[in-house]
């Protein structure tokens, strides 16, 4: 009854540490991605903040130089590179843009694959956990079913032990009354043959033998009628032990 709810804690504790490393992983690795992705801009960026002065540089040297020469051609010249250098700018800015573009789009689809495997890792954790919650409740009944076909058997044998005892008690009493018959028999035999001696006697002896026989007469009766009594009591007994088992069975 404990051992089940322990070894479901136990799986659900592990499998939370599990969740939570995996969780600590995710954003160290996002972490990680985030601070090579700003590594990696901020480098474009200075490569880029390195190229603009380069080219103020060169404006400024072209300023110089029209100043110095202010020929025509030479201004056109520059005029014409200036335009060449703002496309350039351009076009550097839309390359920035679609690395930056590429670049969350790659990020995006590693996102997705790593969530991908980790809700397929949890689903086979999920299965496995049921497989071993169906393999104990599977063992649980199977301990279960035992244990009533082990109550059943002894309760089928305490009710044949009773019906044993029942009998047993049932043939004592039986007994006991068929010896307190016999023994009434033989004492009423006994009494024939003492009235038969007693009346070739004299009348005197006759008399105190009829008052005795009067006196064992009522005391047998009286015995007799306890007796009686009694059976018929113990049979009454019996008889409700015998009702209340049959309802009971």
């Amino acid at each position: 009854r404990h051992l089940l709810p322990k070894l479901v804690f136990k799986a659900w504790r592990a499998y939370v540490c599990q969740q939570q490393g995996k969780r600590n992983k995710y954003s160290i690795a996002e972490s990680h991605a985030e601070k090579q992705m700003l590594l990696r801009t901020w480098q474009r960026w200075v490569l880029y903040a390195a190229v603009q002065r380069t080219k103020r540089g060169m404006q400024w040297v072209a300023l110089a130089f029209r100043e110095r020469s202010c020929l025509r051609t030479p201004w056109a010249v520059w005029r014409r590179r200036h335009q060449q250098s703002c496309a350039g700018r351009k076009m550097n800015v839309l390359a920035l843009q679609h690395w930056a573009q590429s670049l969350q789009i790659r990020a995006w689809l590693q996102w997705r694959e790593l969530y991908l495997h980790s809700q397929r890792d949890k689903q086979r954790e999920m299965r496995a956990v049921t497989h071993h919650q169906r393999w104990q409740m599977k063992r649980c009944m199977e301990a279960w079913l035992g244990y009533l076909n082990l109550q059943r058997a002894k309760k089928l044998q305490n009710e044949l032990a009773q019906e044993h005892h029942h009998s047993r008690v049932a043939r004592q009493c039986f007994s006991g009354w068929q010896l307190s018959w016999e023994c009434r028999r033989r004492m009423h035999a006994h009494r024939e043959g003492m009235e038969q001696g007693a009346a070739r006697t004299a009348s005197q002896r006759a008399f105190a033998h009829w008052k005795h026989y009067v006196v064992l007469c009522v005391e047998e009766a009286r015995q007799h009628e306890l007796a009686e009594n009694h059976y018929r009591h113990h049979l009454l007994l019996l008889q409700k032990c015998w009702s209340c088992w049959k309802s009971r069975l």
